[in-house]
């Protein structure tokens, strides 16, 4: 997490204080806006490690403080486990409007730069698109909204559901080409009817808890 804001009241000429070019001050000697995720899903606002904050002679300041932040996020399994998810995480002011403090993105970048991104094996993230939001019924309030694309990623659903289900379906296949006077017919059909209570259960722990198709 990035914060760049600019204080004047915290300019300095480098000359008549022996050359420092930089100030380095807890977070909680400084005042920063209330910047916070609106979606929060865990109830913590707050910064867990508050790390320092940097302060530079034209009154730039600067705090990258590390975060992890939870938000919730509607999914839709009409596709799955092909499916591909968009979550929003919608960052602004608590209290301050848009008058007061003014957002932007940082270096006017409308993306989120996924260089230092440890990939995950459950999800490929596709692309990460950011917006100012300013609204026309409310023009002082505004909002910077982060979209996460993310698609799942489907080798473990190809291997652990989409091939037995073919396999079971093959073997109900097979029990009409066994003759009719063969005992095994019976043993075949039953075997197949208890794999697939067994296997209905392992679907149910797979597939995600939700009802929400489009």
């Amino acid at each position: 997490l990035r914060f760049i804001l600019m204080d004047y009241h915290l300019q300095w000429d480098e000359a008549d204080y022996g050359g420092i070019s930089v100030l380095r001050l807890l977070p909680d000697k400084v005042w920063k806006p209330d910047i916070v995720l609106f979606n929060n899903a865990d109830g913590n606002y707050e910064v867990r490690y508050k790390s320092n904050v940097l302060i530079y002679p034209n009154g730039e300041v600067l705090w990258v403080p590390p975060a992890i932040y939870q938000s919730s996020c509607t999914i839709d399994v009409t596709y799955f486990p092909f499916d591909q998810q968009t979550c929003i995480m919608k960052f602004g002011s608590w209290t301050f409007n848009g008058d007061q403090v003014s957002l932007a993105l940082y270096n006017d970048k409308n993306f989120v730069d996924l260089s230092d991104y440890w990939k995950s094996g459950t999800w490929d993230i596709i692309n990460v698109p950011a917006f100012l939001n300013v609204y026309d019924e409310y023009p002082t309030e505004t909002d910077i909204t982060f979209y996460i694309i993310i698609r799942r990623k489907t080798l473990f659903y190809t291997v652990n559901l989409i091939l037995p289900t073919v396999l079971i379906s093959f073997l109900c296949v097979l029990v009409f080409y066994l003759p009719a006077e063969a005992g095994e017919k019976v043993t075949l059909g039953i075997s197949i009817l208890l794999s697939l209570v067994v296997f209905l259960l392992l679907v149910s722990k797979i597939l995600p808890p939700t009802s929400l198709v489009l």
